[in-house]
């Protein structure tokens, strides 16, 4: 017994330093540091459990009858204290979002408090658009009773843009949100390597202009419809945003209203090029070049930048809530750091950065204390946007550089943007 709490132990502070320092560039390493870092980081109070049930169980069984079932308790103690200090981590999500907002909506929002809670329906498989031989769905989540005029959200599912459903994410917020008044749709769109660049963001266009057109069906405002996702839903998110009703990305429907009132995306890819090289040179030779863009980036250069949110930043951009987390080992923090400054300098509309320190990609994928805060801070974001926009002030009216908000003292993006620190 006394080795096998010295594996286990030693297994389990192997995952507390993976969770601190996960692999980037290994190849080898690099898939399974990923996912035992983000099972750690966002389970953190269900591993905590485990850990401490099946050592006191090798304790019991006289596993410190030799000195290795003492160093293996001396490993799992760390691995505990690690494990507590990711859950303080994931609770101080919740300053983190708020202080984000600087000084917007701090009067709009004086004494604000969410609405009652209510039952939410989910309308599922509702076909939006038939394109190359195949239909597309989508989900709706709303509230069971019926309303009018109620605010919208467009939920963008990643993937690496070759997998994933509609139903697999976004679902915490889009239950958060039904619950409190909101209708949220949850769309599919076409998958490489099928599908080629821009066809992901054709579809989501044709979504947007299909939810439009059935504001009347679901009781929705068709003015006031915000757009979401993650991975490669943020990255489809943040281009849904930045190309409002651009002809080259609507073949068939060029005079359909394709802006949104506001993007927030969630971890993000914003740079196809890597100019920056913070990506592993493998997602261009492995991804980007043979399955989604279908070209080489030395000989078609622009149609890497026209898939890069980075190079699509303009002044008239609607409202932004970019959330990264400074773990991220997908879409590095680096480039969503460089997109809020990219941004913030030229848009007239607010452009909030939420880091989230300790967080890794795909975090709010569990339903973890992290994710509950994070969920309630964009909620606030979007009462604020809610109430500009009623007021007849949304979008330019406001100027200036981004305010950020950094839990602990992750490194600030670089740029103009002001940044508020938060420790937990």
């Amino acid at each position: 017994m006394s080795w096998l709490l010295l594996l286990f132990g030693a297994w389990c502070a192997l995952l507390a330093l993976n969770a601190w320092r996960p692999v980037r560039r290994n190849r080898l390493l690099f898939v399974w540091s990923f996912f035992a870092a983000w099972m750690t980081i966002e389970a953190a109070p269900l591993w905590v459990v485990v850990e401490l049930a099946v050592g006191v169980v090798l304790v019991w069984l006289g596993a410190l009858d030799h000195v290795a079932g003492w160093i293996g308790l001396a490993l799992l103690v760390v691995a505990w204290l690690d494990l507590i200090y990711l859950i303080v981590q994931g609770r101080a999500a919740a300053a983190t979002a708020t202080d984000a907002f600087g000084d917007f909506g701090r009067r709009e929002l004086d004494g604000w408090s969410p609405p009652p809670s209510g039952k939410v329906v989910v309308d599922r498989n509702v076909e939006f658009r038939r394109v190359a031989g195949k239909r597309l769905r989508l989900d709706v989540h709303r509230p069971a009773t019926s309303g009018r005029g109620r605010p919208a959200i467009m939920q963008i599912h990643g993937g690496a843009w070759m997998i994933g459903d509609k139903r697999e994410q976004g679902l915490p917020l889009l239950r958060h949100l039904a619950s409190h008044g909101w209708v949220g749709f949850n769309v599919n769109y076409r998958l490489s390597p099928s599908a080629t660049f821009p066809d992901h963001l054709v579809d989501l266009k044709a979504a947007l202009v299909w939810i439009r057109q059935h504001a009347d069906d679901y009781g929705i405002d068709p003015d006031f419809v915000v757009v979401t996702g993650g991975s490669a839903g943020g990255h489809l998110a943040a281009l849904m945003a930045l190309t409002a009703n651009d002809a080259r990305y609507q073949p068939g429907f060029e005079h359909a209203d394709t802006s949104v009132q506001a993007a927030v995306p969630f971890y993000g890819v914003y740079d196809f090029t890597n100019r920056n090289s913070t990506m592993p040179p493998e997602f261009l030779r492995w991804m980007a070049e043979p399955y989604i863009i279908k070209a080489f980036l030395d000989e078609e250069p622009e149609r890497f930048a026209e898939a890069s949110p980075l190079d699509q930043v303009r002044a008239d951009a609607p409202p932004f809530l970019v959330v990264h987390g400074d773990k991220d080992t997908l879409a590095p923090v680096e480039d969503a750091r460089a997109f809020v400054a990219s941004l913030s300098a030229v848009s007239t509309s607010p452009v909030i950065y939420v880091e989230l320190r300790g967080a890794q990609h795909a975090f709010e994928v569990f339903n973890s204390i992290r994710t509950m805060h994070t969920v309630a801070g964009v909620e606030m974001f979007l009462a604020w946007l809610e109430n500009e926009i009623i007021a007849g002030r949304a979008g330019p009216a406001r100027s200036g550089a981004a305010p950020t908000c950094t839990a602990e003292a992750a490194s600030p993006p670089s740029g103009p943007t002001p940044t508020a620190r938060t420790e937990p």
